[in-house]
């Protein structure tokens, strides 16, 4: 199965950041016992050691985990990045915003392209230059009106919606015909982490998981 069939079977992106070590393992650990198979980890822009911190927290997990998860590097703002973590064994590359260069890079690598975008404008842009499933970024701030308003003129991009997906709301975005959505405080939840609360991160793992396979 190619990168973009994985993704867009499994549809639910757990996004990464700033978990590191045993904590990350125990999350991917937990992910994959309730169905979520695919992982984001971003770079930490803020931080000046991201790029070796993100590719040793991705090549850790490519180690355990094989083929039973597909990994991905986020917050990818440079052709630098997508080097790196390409280097480790990343299989796709997601951005907050659409780069003209990091998707080039992106694709140059033979790697799976989701850039992030808002407005309709930045959608097709990011769509005609090459990604694969453009990031509607963010999805939950722009809201169901918006989003149903621009849906009928680009129903030919697959989106992914990221930015306060819930398991409320998950099922309305794919009825709409979204690809997937990538997702952060409800499966990477720092509290459950610091708790060691990783049965709580399985069970809403496998209600994301059921929801990406009843669509």
């Amino acid at each position: 199965m190619t990168t973009l069939d994985f993704i867009l079977k499994y549809k639910v992106i757990t996004i990464c950041r700033k978990v590191y070590g045993d904590d990350l393992l125990q999350l991917a650990h937990a992910l994959l016992e309730g169905g979520v198979k695919l992982m984001e980890v971003t770079f930490d822009q803020a931080d000046p050691n991201c790029i070796e911190k993100t590719s040793g927290a991705i090549q850790m997990l490519v180690d355990e985990f094989k083929e039973t998860m597909m990994f991905g590097a986020g917050t990818v703002l440079t052709k630098e990045q997508v080097v790196a973590a390409k280097e480790v064994g990343a299989r796709y590359i997601i951005s907050p915003n659409t780069d003209l260069e990091v998707i080039a890079e992106t694709k140059r690598h033979g790697l799976v392209s989701i850039p992030g975008a808002m407005t309709p404008s930045e959608i097709i842009t990011a769509h005609n230059h090459g990604a694969d499933i453009v990031k509607l970024f963010p999805a939950g701030t722009l809201g169901m009106a918006y989003i149903k308003d621009i849906l009928a003129p680009i129903s030919h991009v697959k989106l992914c919606a990221t930015g306060g997906v819930t398991e409320e709301n998950f099922g309305q975005y794919l009825s709409l015909g979204f690809s997937g959505a990538g997702i952060s405080g409800r499966l990477c939840d720092k509290k459950c982490i610091q708790a060691k609360d990783f049965i709580e991160i399985t069970r809403r793992a496998t209600c994301f998981a059921s929801l990406a396979q009843c669509d």
